[in-house]
Formats: structure tokens, sequence, C-alpha cells
């Protein structure tokens, strides 16, 4: 019997879309999404590095573009939170211990805050026991140690804990602990689905 959801919040409330950001940076003048584009991602993801040298470590790949307009094009991935998914939440957080646990970065989060607004970002802070963002712990999925830490500093069972996630390899991971897991597979079914399938 589960007593307890960890969520992912890109592409499981929050609508992305990655291809955008991509076409963005393509057309300021980035010719690829290299391996030094990755791990400065991954750098400023997990708290590493500052905006400023994200933003400009971005630059080096297109100095002809301002880091206004590869903020722009950063934030291209973000789209729509349908209300729905908020009032699926808030009825959840009435039976379950509910956390967020999410791959991101400052610049994201503010860009959502911003856009949703404070009622609303507020009243889905407040759905969660516990709200995780990678660049503020440090640590990111699919490294067991987030999911360690997560367990470990609530007193989880991971066998009592569903863990949902678009990502296979976030999920298969979070199953190699002993979590329940559903593997969210975007465009084809909606969070709001788990009811659907008997999980919760």
């Amino acid at each position: 019997m589960i007593n307890s959801i960890i969520f992912d919040f890109g592409d499981v409330f929050i609508n992305l879309d990655k291809q955008a950001t991509v076409n963005g940076l393509k057309k300021l003048g980035l010719t690829e999404w290299n391996e030094d584009m990755n791990n400065l991602n991954i750098q400023f993801e997990t708290g590493k590095i500052t905006r400023d040298d994200f933003l400009q470590g971005i630059q080096k790949q297109i100095p002809q573009a301002s880091t206004i307009e590869i903020m722009e094009a950063w934030n291209a991935i973000l789209l729509d939170f349908p209300l729905y998914r908020l009032e699926f939440l808030q009825m959840l957080s009435k039976k379950y211990r509910l956390f967020l646990l999410s791959n991101t970065d400052a610049i994201h989060i503010e860009t959502f805050e911003q856009k949703s607004g404070t009622t609303f970002y507020s009243d889905f802070y407040q759905c969660f026991e516990q709200v995780y963002f990678s660049f503020e712990v440090e640590m990111r999925k699919p490294n067991l140690e987030i999911f360690n830490y997560v367990l470990n500093k609530h007193e989880l069972q991971a066998k009592r804990t569903l863990f949902v996630d678009d990502k296979k390899e976030n999920t298969d991971a979070a199953a190699e602990l002993g979590f329940q897991i559903s593997n969210l597979q975007v465009g084809q079914e909606d969070v709001v689905d788990l009811f659907n399938k008997n999980i919760i």
C-alpha cells in the first residue's frame, strides 16, 4: 500500500517543449548541442555554477548572441501548467505524503514562478511536504544519492513510495532502490491518469 508519492515536475505538471530551446539557440547561431553544453547544463542544474557563469558559457558557443536572447531561448522550453493538474494534486495531498523532485535550474524556476504568479505557484508548492530542486540540493536524478537523500530525510519506505517521472532512466534508478514507479509517457498519457492505472 502506497503512502507517499514523489513527483517529477517537467512534463509531469508543467508542459515542456525541449526542441523549442534547441531551435531558439540554433537561431542565435549554435551549430549543435555539444558535450560542453551538456556539461554546462548539468553544472547549472546541480548549483555548481552561477547563472552568469552558465549564460556566459553558452555565449562562448554563440558570441554574437546577447545574454537576454540566450535567456529567452533557454526559457522557450517552458509551456503551460494546466489547472486541472494542480486540482488533482490538491486532492492527492489529502491522502498521501507528496514530494517534488526535479532536475531544474534557477532560471527555469524563477521564470515558472513569474509566469504562473504567486497564488498559483504557492498553491502548487503547498501540496508537497518538501520541494527538491536539483540546483538547490546539488544532486540530480538518476544518481541514486538524491533518492536516498529524500528517503532518509523523510523516513520513507521505498516499497511504499511511488515515484512518477517521464524519463525512463530516472524511474529505472528508483526501481533499483525498491520504489514503486510510474514512467509517464508524454503525449500519450497525463499524470491524472494515475487513477486509471490502479496505482493509487
